[in-house]
């Protein structure tokens, strides 16, 4: 355990910008609980952005905190946590994601947390510090989350368009519209269950480096229902700019295909939860809309926007960690 202390003001200080973070993550991702119920025109912008934040809230009720362990025990190692390093962390995290917000690309809040932490942590105590077994897992899943959701979603059009083979298409799109309100809350939850987890095993960590959990690691109650307040909160306020890349420029939705993207999203989700892996939902989701669009023909997919969107994935790791790691050199050099 880290031998730095640190006073009640700046702690509840990281703490605040931990819950930023959160509900930066909540507008970033907003787009990706909402994107096809709204291109689908299943509900309105002002109204899916409740109902994914709604959702968003209530996931502490479904699922366990194995992804909350993961972030604070399973990424760098917590002798070396510090409130420099989370400090660093989030604010590596944090100018990623507002980055990329701006830009309109649909990046990883995830992946921009862990990296940041990676970078920090580096920052202060060298390669050693990183558990590269726990980042090579969550690394891994930059290929396998989006690809399980391709999958996924493509089984899911081959299903529901054989089951429909009879019904007009007037028929189907009724269905489907009433289906897409189940499939979008289930993709809300899992995305709620998985991201809000990641705060909580920041700010946890953070605790548990000023010795104030007492000799085991958890995270408190309060903690859990604060993370997914953020969140849900960061949801509300959306992320339009996202919506557009994620809803319509990737390839064109129907209600029946809409369905199918957030039910494959939603159980990759639900898979990586339980496994204790935060994985990027922008990365899930996104594999799952290719993988409808593809079911119709390959070229209904808008392969460059995919590129674009592959390459933020790729870069977005080290960019955070750069970024956090620059972040724990000038926190150290202000604070001597």
């Amino acid at each position: 355990m880290t031998a730095m202390t640190i006073g009640m003001p700046l702690l509840v200080s990281l703490i605040l910008i931990a819950l930023f973070f959160d509900f930066l993550n909540g507008l970033h991702d907003a787009a990706n609980s909402i994107a096809t119920v709204v291109s689908t025109r299943v509900l309105s912008p002002r109204v899916a952005v409740v109902w994914a934040a709604f959702f968003n809230f209530i996931a502490f009720l479904f699922f366990g905190l194995h992804v909350a362990n993961t972030i604070g025990k399973g990424i760098i190692s917590a002798e070396v946590v510090d409130p420099l390093v989370v400090g660093g962390a989030l604010l590596g995290a944090i100018a990623w994601n507002v980055a990329t917000w701006i830009w309109g690309i649909p990046s990883s809040s995830s992946h921009a947390l862990v990296g940041g932490l990676i970078g920090a942590g580096i920052a202060k105590a060298g390669f050693w510090a990183v558990l590269w077994g726990g980042v090579g897992t969550i690394a891994s899943f930059i290929v396998i989350s989006p690809l399980v959701g391709f999958l996924l979603a493509l089984l899911l059009v081959l299903i529901t368009s054989w089951l429909s083979r009879r019904s007009t298409p007037f028929a189907v799109d009724r269905r489907f519209r009433v289906l897409q309100l189940l499939s979008s809350s289930l993709f809300s939850l899992g995305h709620g269950g998985n991201d809000a987890q990641k705060t909580m095993g920041i700010i946890a960590i953070l605790l548990y480096s000023q010795g104030l959990l007492g000799p085991e690691f958890h995270v408190p109650f309060w903690i859990v229902i604060s993370c997914h307040a953020a969140m849900g909160l960061g949801t509300l306020m959306g992320g339009w700019r996202i919506v557009r890349t994620m809803g319509s420029r990737i390839t064109d939705l129907r209600p029946m295909q809409g369905f199918c993207a957030e039910t494959g999203g939603a159980l990759s989700l639900f898979g990586a939860t339980w496994l204790g892996i935060p994985v990027s939902t922008t990365h899930t989701v996104t594999g799952a809309i290719v993988g409808v669009g593809a079911s119709r023909r390959a070229s209904a997919v808008r392969w460059g926007v995919a590129r674009r969107i592959v390459w933020a994935w790729v870069v977005t790791l080290p960019a955070a960690a750069a970024v956090g790691a620059l972040c724990y050199w000038l926190a150290a050099a202000l604070l001597g």
